[in-house]
């Protein structure tokens, strides 16, 4: 499955949860080559728009750390070292322009937010800090610094047309219906060898540049590789990005994976060794915890095996005979 398309040589590449690669010399594609019929899709403004000015400097530049980050901030980073090698654009395909690819249309429109998860009114900037200490497995960035005030620039470059408040359509991670079973690590084994190692590895270490300084394809387990506390670490995220973007080179309307297929490889991957990281202050109202989140405390008493592998319909029904 080529999972988390990183833009870096002339190889192509696709990404959780969970994992889009190209030459890294080269800019990503333009965001309007998006393939799609559909009109209410949310579409990304052209990047031959972006202004001529210091202002449209600070979006460009945004756009390239999005798309390169190992570049600039991985373990052979020309700026610093604080990342796993991995880009943001393993997660949010396309520099964060794909349609169902976890795109950024509706930050600039939706942030400040409240979120479940910090129990807080969140910003855009621990937004972006959350995904570079979680699924690039780093640290953060500075708020104030050059590199963080690019990205935000590009963000709400990326949003200009969203109205404030508005979640656009194809905007994040589409969710796939609940199996009426667990999903299953060995049959989600074999969905990984037919459709995703020829691009991840056997062992799904992914493949870097002769340099080994980034990715042309990223791992999707490992050391090198998203940790426990990211948002692709749940099924349901990582299931429905990989119905919609893998393997490389199709999207929401030419999906080859059949969603059992998405939730059993998701079950697969995410079965795999990993950094262990515990973020002690998430969900501090243990009972809005997603059904999926797969760690304890819960307000139910179902087990961290069902909360992790499902069936999920049942704690979903217990969910809602509580608020009822």
């Amino acid at each position: 499955m080529h999972f988390f398309r990183s833009h870096i040589t002339t190889l192509v590449l696709a990404s959780v949860v969970m994992f889009s690669c190209r030459n890294n010399k080269q800019e990503p594609p333009t965001p309007v080559q998006a393939k799609t019929k559909d009109a209410a899709v949310w579409q990304a403004p052209d990047t031959s728009t972006i202004p001529h000015s210091p202002e449209g400097d600070m979006i460009r530049y945004g756009r390239e750390l999005i798309a390169h980050t190992a570049t600039y901030l991985g373990p052979k980073g020309s700026i610093r070292q604080q990342t796993n090698g991995m880009n943001c654009q393993n997660c949010h395909l396309d520099a964060g322009t794909k349609p169902w690819g976890n795109n950024y249309s509706g930050v600039y429109a939706t942030y400040p937010r409240f979120r479940a998860r910090s129990g807080s009114m969140e910003t855009m900037v621990k937004r972006v800090n959350d995904c570079l200490s979680r699924s690039l497995n780093g640290k953060p960035l500075d708020s104030t610094g050059r590199e963080m005030k690019a990205i935000l620039a590009y963000m709400q470059w990326l949003g200009r047309d969203v109205p404030k408040g508005k979640t656009p359509a194809g905007s994040g991670i589409k969710k796939l219906a609940y199996l009426n079973r667990a999903a299953d690590p060995q049959k989600g084994k074999q969905v990984y060898e037919t459709k995703c190692q020829r691009c991840h590895g056997a062992d799904g270490q992914g493949i870097m540049q002769p340099d080994q300084s980034v990715y042309v394809y990223p791992p999707l387990w490992g050391p090198h590789s998203y940790n426990t506390a990211a948002g692709l670490y749940r099924l349901s995220s990582f299931a429905g990005y990989a119905k919609d973007n893998m393997p490389f080179g199709i999207n929401y309307q030419t999906a080859e994976l059949k969603d059992e297929e998405a939730w059993d490889v998701a079950a697969f991957v995410n079965s795999q060794p990993r950094p262990v990281v515990h973020f002690v202050k998430d969900w501090p109202v243990i009972a809005s915890k997603p059904i999926d989140h797969p760690f304890g405390p819960y307000a139910d008493t179902f087990s961290q095996q069902q909360h992790k592998y499902g069936p999920f319909g049942p704690i979903q029904q217990e969910q809602k005979l509580n608020i009822h």
